[in-house]
């Protein structure tokens, strides 16, 4: 039974009746989703987290039940005991499960009443998603969000179960530890009995399931909470989940296998979708190239190219320029855009592209009667020579993205993904993986000037790039996989580093001195000196995966209270201000200053 108040017992939920319950007396307790009088005779739509059901309070039937049903409202919670009855002919309601059912009520009961919503409860509400967020309790009622939620939950039971039948253990690692600056910022906690120190929030649980490898603990997982205080955007959020796994004595081509059953599981069991083994694969080299990406959205063939030797030696000055000063010239060819774009959606596309640094979005429209663009006359025989190298054809855009590599591949790659979605390429109900392997192991950043790691430092290379440590790192490879669902990174990770003497070449790369090396992670340097196994893992982003497989245009639909894009909890008014007994015995004092 899931309720119990004196002789009020919840018999069913208000998702369970149907056609074969005609005649059994019930018990129903939820919310009242809508109330309609209909010439004296009251119908109620009473929801709970599994369903609707409709409720019917006649005074012909029962005048004291119909008396107090006259005072009830939406949202008020009450109970009912009644008959189920078949609705009659023409009421019926093939579009909910108990839609052919009523029930005649012969009791009823005011739980409790509640205040006017601030905005309708259902999935229709025009509400904006502040006064949503400041009422997420009322928010969290709605079915679109509680299925989101269910959806979730059957993502993570998956999950778990799965990792348990491969015989992984579930093991909790700490949420209060040392800052490492590497990455995002961290969130920082003071701590009362060591003034002055602070422990940080995880970024991810990364040394300590290394460090349960080194322990012995051949197959982790864990599903845990992390923080990055970072800018946030409709798939960030300050605290997120993650599938965390760690397994030693493998490669990636066991994890890659491992992963893939996983998703086929998670799949099959959630959304009824069959999944193949086998996901292809692609270099980061040839997303960066294809896609401008290395998290490419795969469900649609349109793809970038480097044309800089058709336009090298050409008439138009930009193009010769950025070749001759190191730069990449790339094309895209929207195929029937030309039939369907105004010069309003070519100018749309280019305050996109200028938005995200380019200085223009030059385009080629292939006519039946020939080349129209304002730059054809430069171009001159590389136009055409341009044209046959893009498969153009009449009704075809030509669009160009012309500038240092980085940036063109940046809003190039935001300038396909809006062509595909405008162009009807991407398909509801597409799901397209992709593992994308062979990252830099370093990337160099010019203000900084010095090696960072792509992915983290302690991401193995290469077996056979190992040499060039000492020679040319910024030619490394690592040992590293994402996985991408859609064009959203799901998920990433690397075979580690295990052993020390390679750890140690890793840090000097990075420009690490000796003395924080031993500062940062010196306790982590010792461990690898003890008989550390082979071993890799990969992190998954929870909520990423929950947002694409309920179909949301943001995390914060999935998350039962998320934060906004300011970090802050409209609801609970998080962060606010701290008592000053509180900052005493933690010894602080806030002083806000302007930020660099």
């Amino acid at each position: 039974m899931l309720s119990h108040m004196g002789d009020w017992r919840r018999s069913h939920t208000c998702a369970d009746l149907r056609p074969e319950n005609i005649g059994q007396e019930v018990c129903l307790m939820g919310w009242v989703q809508r109330r309609r009088d209909h010439g004296g005779v009251i119908f109620v739509d009473l929801r709970d987290r599994e369903g609707l059901t409709q409720v019917v309070m006649s005074p012909e039937y029962n005048k004291d039940v119909h008396a107090v049903a006259d005072s009830i409202r939406n949202e008020f919670v009450v109970a009912v005991k009644g008959k189920v009855g078949m609705r009659p002919e023409g009421t019926l309601n093939d579009k909910l499960p108990t839609g052919h059912v009523e029930v005649m009520v012969d009791e009823l009961k005011i739980l409790n009443n509640s205040n006017t919503p601030p905005f309708m409860i259902d999935d229709f509400t025009n509400a904006n998603e502040d006064i949503r967020l400041k009422y997420r309790y009322l928010d969290l009622r709605r079915r679109k969000i509680q299925n989101n939620l269910i959806t979730r939950h059957n993502i993570v039971r998956n999950m778990r179960e799965y990792l348990y039948d491969k015989g992984f253990l579930d093991i909790e690692t700490p949420f209060l530890t040392k800052s490492t600056p590497e990455g995002a910022r961290d969130y920082l906690v003071p701590s009362r009995v060591n003034p002055g120190k602070c422990y940080a929030l995880p970024q991810s649980p990364q040394m300590f399931k290394q460090l349960l490898m080194v322990g012995g603990y051949d197959k982790y997982f864990q599903i845990v909470k992390c923080f990055r205080d970072e800018d946030l955007r409709a798939d960030r959020q300050p605290e997120f989940t993650q599938l965390d796994i760690e397994m030693s004595f493998i490669d990636r081509e066991d994890l890659m296998e491992l992963l893939e059953g996983l998703f086929i599981q998670i799949f099959d069991r959630v959304k009824g979708v069959k999944l193949d083994r086998g996901f292809p694969r692609m270099s980061y080299d040839d997303a960066m190239e294809k896609y401008g990406h290395d998290a490419p959205d795969t469900r649609f063939d349109m793809f970038l190219k480097t044309i800089n030797e058709l336009v090298a030696d050409c008439g138009f000055k930009v193009f010769r320029e950025v070749v001759a000063e190191g730069g990449v010239v790339k094309a895209i060819n929207a195929k029937g855009a030309g039939q369907k774009y105004s010069r309003k959606d070519i100018d749309s596309l280019t305050e996109l592209a200028v938005s995200l640094g380019a200085g223009g979005l030059a385009y080629i429209k292939v006519n039946e009667d020939g080349l129209q663009s304002p730059i054809v006359k430069f171009l001159g025989d590389s136009a055409d020579k341009i044209v046959s190298e893009m498969n153009g054809e009449p009704g075809d855009i030509i669009f160009f993205g012309a500038g240092k590599k980085d940036i063109v591949n940046l809003y190039m790659s935001k300038v396909r993904l809006r062509l595909g979605k405008e162009l009807g390429l991407i398909k509801e109900g597409d799901y397209s993986f992709v593992w994308v392997l062979d990252f830099p192991l370093l990337d160099y950043d010019a203000e900084a000037k010095r090696y960072v790691a792509m992915h983290h430092p302690f991401t193995a290379p290469l077996d056979e790039d190992i040499p060039l440590f000492d020679t040319d790192p910024g030619q490394m490879r690592a040992k590293a996989y994402d996985l991408v669902l859609n064009g959203s990174e799901i998920g990433g990770g690397s075979i580690r580093i295990h052993r020390s003497d390679v750890q140690e070449k890793m840090f000097s790369a990075l420009g690490f001195t000796p003395e924080e090396r031993e500062y940062k992670f010196g306790f982590f340097i010792e461990a690898l000196k003890y008989g550390t196994p082979p071993h890799g893992g990969i992190a998954f982003g929870v909520d990423r995966i929950a947002t694409i497989l309920t179909g949301s245009d943001s995390i914060r639909d999935v998350i039962a209270f998320p934060k906004t894009q300011k970090a802050t909890d409209q609801m609970s008014e998080a962060p606010n201000n701290v008592d000053e007994k509180q900052l005493k015995e933690l010894c602080m004092k806030f002083e806000v200053v302007e930020s660099d």
